[in-house]
């Protein structure tokens, strides 16, 4: 594998971006992960290299850029002076800032030739869940590939809701949410599923049985080691449907 920490400028500056991907056999179909709200560490970095080893171009934007790049303890390992910083910079992060970290996210695989030229696909957990909706439907001639596990604020009464984008959809998109989640109820994500089923998307809304919110990270209490394997298992055969 080769990995790489590269500088991408930005209209409000230079975000530093991890890109894993095979040494050889490419140009490889590009996926960008968003990251959570903890920011980026290593749980993150390893599941963009998980991606990279079945033959994807990886990348790892570092989002809270803007306010030099921290980082927080997960779960209850945070202090609350921590929690109360990291609940900022979440608010801080708008998904029309998020469209525009994106663009040149883009502009740099259009340029790369060991990225394959085309569809693109995407990943987010938690926060980033509504910014996998907002860019899939911002870029719909580029992101063909789509998967928000537990993502949260997908449906809400601002303008900028993402549920808003979804008529603009293509390709495919796999939702998969916890059981038990205070950020994302069961009623939000029928409701969500009876949007995209009113406009024919191809996407799959799934709730994952005895999970709670962010049981896909290894390092939490909550990690739910089946459903996480399941929600890899979709993931991929998502990816090699659409981006392959």
């Amino acid at each position: 594998m080769i990995e790489e920490t590269i500088p991408i400028a930005t209209a409000d500056g230079v975000m530093p971006t991890f890109i894993t991907r095979p040494e050889g056999g490419g140009p490889h179909p590009a996926v960008i992960v968003y990251m959570d709200a903890p920011g980026i560490r290593e749980e993150l970095r390893d599941f963009a290299r998980r991606i990279a080893t079945v033959g994807y171009y990886c990348m790892l934007p570092s989002l809270y850029y803007r306010d030099g790049e921290p980082s927080f303890k997960v779960g209850g390992q945070r202090s609350e002076e921590e929690g109360q910083r990291m609940r900022a910079l979440m608010d801080a992060l708008t998904n029309q800032r998020i469209v525009e970290d994106t663009r040149p996210l883009l502009a740099h695989l259009d340029a790369d030739p060991d990225a394959r030229a085309g569809d693109v696909g995407c990943i987010g957990y938690c926060m980033s869940g509504q910014y996998v909706l907002t860019v899939a439907g911002t870029f719909p001639e580029r992101f063909k590939a789509s998967v928000s596990l537990h993502g949260v604020r997908m449906w809400t009464d601002e303008e900028d809701s993402p549920h808003k984008l979804i008529p603009s959809l293509q390709g495919g998109q796999y939702f998969g949410f916890a059981e038990v989640d205070q950020w994302m109820s069961l009623e939000m994500v029928e409701q969500l599923k009876g949007e995209i089923a009113r406009h024919g998307a191809d996407t799959l809304v799934e709730v994952h049985p005895g999970t709670e919110h962010g049981f896909v990270f290894p390092e939490r209490a909550v990690f739910h080691k089946h459903e996480a394997e399941r929600s890899w298992e979709r993931t991929f055969a998502l990816f090699d449907k659409h981006l392959r």
